[in-house]
């Protein structure tokens, strides 16, 4: 009994390294996608995807929108929230996935939990202890030492490629920590449930992709006509099945550690996805330097002294 209350406690830090894990598992995919889909198809589909998902889920657990109805301010929240952070932070962050490749452009996104716990900090009062700041920085240098070690990949892209791909993962960066202190807001101060937040948030950011997708297609019918590419079925459902685990059920982790856990822990653990991506590839046979190992170690101390200190 005591065991299930202790990770009980921590369900919001488990949330959130559950989210990484995931986002880890996808990201290899998604890097693979966005070779044949643009980083606004590929947003779109993967959003409208999980939004179906995430209907049939509210509606098999009989969850209504009695929770939400009476707090307008928390769904202003959410909706800005998914805007910025899903509908432009993840087209960003696609975007430069396409020009840095995922090592690169996981390493821009470190610096979206500090920036979170700063944004928290000004705008939501919430103060973390020093013991706190030091396992987010042990964490964010552990993975930045991970990722920045340089592999045969880094020597094909060329220095313009590089700072488009540099622009797109610090904008998916500031984006992304915005969203997270929105969405945080929303939920600490109300009983909308974290199912629902995801909702939220995913219809508003998939809306403006749609709208961001319209308006380019009609730019681009006055130079030549749109066709719409056929995909083949594998693709498909590689798309659903990426889809599923990394927006549905990730997102749905990631606003569960918004709600039970603080900005800065939540962001920082999940920005964890490097330290799963390392035996994901050593099972694909990639081999694993010593340099990654000891950045694994050093952030795993990080994610054990934020575990502590709660």
């Amino acid at each position: 009994m005591e065991q299930v209350t202790f990770w009980i406690g921590f369900k919001g830090e488990l949330a959130a390294l559950s989210a990484a894990f995931l986002w880890a598992a996808s990201s290899v995919v998604y890097r693979r996608l966005g070779q044949r889909i643009p980083p606004l198809q590929l947003n779109f589909y993967k959003g409208a995807i999980a939004i179906t998902l995430m209907g049939i889920t509210l509606f098999m657990l009989g969850d209504g929108q009695e929770s939400i109805e009476f707090h307008l301010v928390p769904v202003v929240f959410l909706i800005i929230s998914g805007v910025i952070g899903i509908g432009l932070g993840d087209t960003a962050y696609f975007s430069a996935l396409n020009h840095l490749g995922a090592r690169r452009a996981l390493l821009f996104e470190t610096l979206a939990p500090p920036l979170a716990a700063v944004l928290a900090l000004i705008f939501l009062g919430e103060r973390l202890s020093a013991g706190a700041w030091c396992g987010i920085l042990l964490t964010i240098l552990g993975v930045a030492w991970v990722i920045t070690e340089r592999t045969t990949t880094d020597a094909t892209t060329n220095r313009p490629q590089a700072m488009l791909g540099i622009i797109w993962a610090l904008l998916a960066a500031v984006a992304q920590a915005s969203g997270a202190v929105l969405s945080r807001a929303a939920l600490s101060e109300s009983s909308v449930s974290p199912l629902w937040s995801s909702l939220l948030r995913l219809a508003a950011g998939t809306l403006i992709v749609l709208l961001l997708l319209l308006v380019r297609r009609q730019y681009t019918e006055k130079t030549a006509p749109y066709s719409q590419p056929t995909w083949p079925i594998r693709l498909i459902g590689i798309l659903i099945l990426t889809a599923f685990s990394s927006t549905y059920l990730a997102t749905w982790l990631q606003q569960t550690s918004l709600k039970f856990a603080p900005t800065g822990i939540a962001q920082t653990l999940s920005a964890t996805s490097p330290l799963f991506i390392l035996p994901i590839a050593a099972s694909l046979g990639e081999r694993i330097s010593l340099r990654a190992i000891l950045g694994v170690l050093v952030a795993t101390a990080g994610v054990g002294l934020l575990f502590s200190l709660r």
